[in-house]
């Protein structure tokens, strides 16, 4: 089996979601933290796990329209709707689903994902006329009560699939899965499973550990996910099967959706690097001397401006390279994601 262009492994052709994910072309809503269920892999930072807030990309959100604001940043195609359970909260979840559409129209690409706990028809038919293009059920492996549930999503026109984890040990049990509803999916996708600040706990416990020290990717899931894919391959050759990696989601999916989102934000005064990082220059002082230093040196306005957040002097960098032995104050280069919350990723004093 070899791996794509996208570090990934896939059977047939990508999904809808999954084509426009690859590109950073989704913006990811949490529309809620809470959730039936309790998986012990469950990676969601204790901020948003069983919390009822939300997100778009990195940026808390509390309505519709800021949801729209950070997809028009982010320069999106498309979002995934994801949790917790956004059958949690239906109504907000038809709402932004609702509000998406009439806002980017019809060919914007929404998909959700949902457990099966709270699937019936009721709620699937609420999403599907909302305008949902694409359902990924994640059905319990270890219980398959609600499995039959899957049948559901059959009686609507849009994409369904299966979207679990690739856990080291579960080859029956998500094969079992497979044999049972390979006929209703249009899709299967597989993820590498990763540990996090909040499942390392339990997964430690589990004899789990990381197949290097420079990945979160848990030792063995590459190889059940491979082993899975070749073996649908065979049984179900009309199925499409993607093993998503970890590589995948920070190489490929999140590195492109920043890049654009970087085109969007940039500034004048600005580097923006091949990563997509933002690049500044800054100055820690305050507005009243911002505006002696443009004035000593002639800077142009466009280059030089106070930011709020953090109470300093933005400038650009090949200008405070020229200048900063020359003024009172400390200064130096940051670089930082392009992203809502501008985490910093290097911060250097001259």
């Amino acid at each position: 089996m070899r791996q794509n262009r996208y570090y990934s492994y896939n059977h047939k052709q990508l999904c809808d979601g999954c084509r426009q994910c690859v590109r950073g072309k989704k913006t990811v809503i949490y529309i809620t933290g809470l959730c039936p269920r309790r998986c012990y892999y469950c990676p969601l930072s204790d901020n948003k796990r069983f919390k009822d807030k939300s997100w778009a990309n990195e940026r808390p959100v509390t309505n519709a329209k800021e949801i729209i604001e950070e997809a028009l940043i982010s320069k999106s195609e498309g979002a995934g709707i994801t949790g917790g359970d956004p059958l949690l909260v239906l109504d907000r979840t038809v709402g932004v689903i609702k509000a998406l559409k009439r806002k980017f129209g019809k060919n914007f690409h929404i998909h959700l994902y949902t457990s099966l706990n709270l699937v019936n028809e009721e709620s699937l038919d609420l999403l599907y006329k909302a305008g949902l293009n694409e359902i990924r059920f994640h059905p319990d492996l270890d219980d398959d009560k609600f499995w039959p549930r899957i049948a559901i999503a059959a009686k609507f026109r849009w994409k369904k699939g299966i979207e679990i984890p690739a856990i080291p040990g579960y080859y029956g049990k998500i094969m079992k899965l497979v044999d049972r509803s390979h006929d209703l999916l249009d899709f299967l996708n597989l993820n590498e499973l990763e540990i996090s600040d909040t499942n390392g706990n339990n997964l430690g416990r589990m004899g789990f550990r990381c197949k290097d020290n420079l990945s979160y990717a848990i030792k063995g899931s590459d190889d059940l996910a491979l082993k899975i894919l070749k073996e649908c391959s065979k049984r179900y050759p009309k199925l499409p099967v993607h093993y998503c990696t970890s590589r995948l989601k920070d190489k490929v999916q999140m590195a492109n959706r920043l890049k654009l989102r970087a085109k969007s934000i940039a500034k004048e005064l600005d580097w923006v690097d091949d990563e997509g990082m933002i690049i500044r220059g800054f100055i820690e002082a305050g507005r009243k001397e911002m505006a002696a230093v443009k004035k000593e040196f002639k800077i142009p306005s466009k280059f030089i401006e106070y930011d709020p957040l953090r109470k300093q002097i933005l400038i650009a960098p090949w200008i405070i390279k020229e200048i900063y032995s020359e003024i009172d104050h400390k200064s130096g280069i940051v670089k930082e994601y392009p992203s809502w919350d501008r985490m910093i990723v290097e911060k250097e004093y001259y």
